[in-house]
């Protein structure tokens, strides 16, 4: 009886263990990207993989409304992790912009990853060559508190303009670069890392054109709103002849403060010791030395931790 009582435990022992371990390589978390026509939803559905792989999770990457909506479903609690642009993450926690009505306290960085383009998109032939001519004309600033439409009003006040100059439409990168093609729509702000989606769906259609923001004009920009870079939309993307200036936020990776350390250090691990095995072209981009740049809000402890082992951050 004895050695049956003995044998009884260690089962029990050995189920609960197992149970629990099934448990941990099954912990169901959320990763919130974007819409399916920008670089957000196919790079998060990546990442994904590579960090269920390497760090045992189960994280299922969702579309959304991106940045803004974003950062206000982490702080709801309905969402574990997120993309977000970096000047998006900086309104969320000090109150700021579409934030007005209440700071974001419940989300911390896990880093950086690449430059978001801002490109402001018309046809060839358009007559749109420079800010300035979108005067009078039907744009697409973004959808409505996107991170986009927040750009489009920056880039447009350092022009002298509002959105009171142009017939400001809000719409997504689809509906924006199907407006374009149909006709309806002039010209459209898209903040993505290029090449985006959207916009390489319309080129294979029609003959794309990217309006310049010139080097002085960002630097104007900068100068209000130290988030921006200067960025450079290369040649042969869209088929375009020649490289285009604009500017740019970057995309970053970020977690609920709900997270606890140990599971956002797996993560943070996990992404930057395997951006080998990612396949989108913005892993040229991605790497933990890199991580660091323009985060603007606190560190999770988790990434903290890990930069520090690291050696890239006291």
């Amino acid at each position: 009886m004895k050695k049956f009582a003995i044998l009884s435990v260690a089962l029990v022992l050995g189920l609960i263990f197992a149970i629990s371990g099934c448990n941990k390589a099954n912990k169901q978390l959320s990763l919130l990207t974007g819409g399916t026509g920008g670089t957000y939803y196919p790079l998060g559905g990546e990442i994904a993989k590579v960090i269920n792989k390497a760090a045992d999770l189960n994280i299922t990457a969702q579309t959304s409304g991106a940045s803004v909506e974003n950062m206000q479903t982490l702080q709801k609690g309905d969402a574990d992790l997120a993309f977000t642009q970096t000047d998006i993450a900086s309104y969320a926690v000090n109150g700021e912009l579409m934030f007005n009505k209440g700071k974001v306290t419940k989300v911390k960085a896990i880093g950086t990853l690449y430059p978001e383009t801002i490109q402001i998109v018309t046809l060839q032939g358009s007559g749109i060559n420079s800010v300035e001519d979108l005067k009078g004309k039907t744009v697409s600033v973004g959808a409505p508190g996107s991170g986009t439409e927040a750009n489009a009003k920056q880039i447009l006040e350092v022009y002298g303009m509002t959105f009171d100059d142009i017939d400001a439409k809000h719409l997504d990168f689809d509906e924006s670069t199907s407006g374009i093609q149909d006709g309806n729509i002039d010209a459209a702000f898209i903040t993505s890392g290029a090449p985006t989606g959207a916009v390489e769906a319309l080129s294979a259609e029609k003959q794309v054109n990217i309006v310049p923001i010139p080097e002085d004009k960002v630097k104007e920009l900068q100068a209000k709103y130290p988030y921006y870079a200067t960025d450079v939309i290369k040649s042969g993307t869209y088929g375009l002849s020649q490289d285009v200036p604009t500017t740019a936020v970057k995309a970053m990776l970020v977690a609920s403060s709900d997270l606890d350390e140990d599971t956002v250090y797996n993560i943070t691990k996990a992404l930057f010791e395997n951006v080998d095995k990612l396949t989108n072209a913005k892993k040229s981009y991605i790497s933990a030395e890199n991580a660091l740049d323009g985060v603007g809000i606190d560190l999770h402890p988790g990434a903290k931790k890990y930069f520090k082992e690291k050696g890239l951050l006291k």
